[in-house]
């Protein structure tokens, strides 16, 4: 009976876990398109990334290690194995798009340490921004600017940046907006540059396959194009002016690129 109570509120749980995820991404967004919402650029992004109380629930190191399998911390080294390989003294950092868990601290800590005079964290919704400060004014105070800014259309100066950092962005952005992601991406970099891009990948065996495909139908449908029409390597390559490497995870879940400009 023990056994059975213990399944029945582990059952409960992770249901109403996936309902809460659920209820605050792509249902959201279902909810919206059928009753008339108001579109604008941030239209797509879910709430538990633009209101305030959501995100900080939801940014707990456990949880976001969790819903990528535990392998956060290894994606993360990898960029920041990357950024203290590279000499930046004196150069400038962009983060497009702040990202829950320990990414930023990281990834800033470790771009001051190679040299970096400034890192620039932009991203189209003022609550992250607002969330991202609090988390890492007391570190790195003036070394970094905050800048309210759309990652497929970025305010900032052309070529500006020494390497930008993009972490599990694409596939949460509508499929053409994927392409100008990484357009604006590559045009914030000076040349010879480093993208770092952290984002899903499709995985080796069908059973993964499964498993993932189950999760992006639910929860990230615009994540599936990925795998195939959409995959980033694929678009920087057609893109041109490129040398991209690409590094995968856990099975191919998961994937790092680095795309140096040419």
């Amino acid at each position: 009976m023990n056994t059975l109570n213990a399944l029945i509120g582990l059952f409960v749980v992770l249901a109403c876990t996936g309902m809460f995820f659920f209820a605050t991404t792509r249902g959201t967004l279902i909810v919206r398109d059928l009753t008339g919402g108001r579109h604008t650029p941030e239209s797509h992004v879910y709430p538990i990334y633009s209101r305030m109380g959501l995100i900080k629930v939801v940014d707990f190191q456990p949880i976001i290690s969790a819903i990528l399998l535990f392998q956060y911390p290894r994606l993360v080294t990898k960029i920041v194995n990357g950024l203290k390989a590279t000499n930046l003294k004196g150069k400038q950092v962009l983060i497009t798009s702040c990202a829950f868990g320990n990414v930023m601290p990281r990834t800033i800590a470790a771009s001051i340490g190679s040299g970096a005079r400034k890192v620039v964290v932009a991203d189209i919704i003022r609550n992250e921004l607002q969330h991202a400060r609090s988390k890492l004014d007391h570190q790195f105070g003036k070394k970094i600017d905050y800048v309210e800014s759309d990652a497929t259309s970025m305010k900032l100066k052309e070529g500006f940046a020494d390497a930008n950092i993009m972490f599990f962005l694409l596939h949460e952005l509508p499929h053409d907006l994927k392409i100008k992601a990484l357009q604006e991406a590559g045009r914030m970099l000076a040349k010879g540059g480093k993208l770092y891009l952290g984002e899903f990948h499709k995985p080796g065996s069908l059973f993964f396959q499964f498993l993932s495909w189950t999760y992006f139908k639910v929860f990230e449908p615009l994540g599936l194009a990925l795998w195939d029409s959409h995959d980033p390597v694929a678009l920087l390559q057609d893109m041109g002016g490129w040398s991209v490497e690409r590094q995968t995870f856990f099975f191919g879940n998961f994937q790092i690129v680095t795309a140096t400009k040419l």
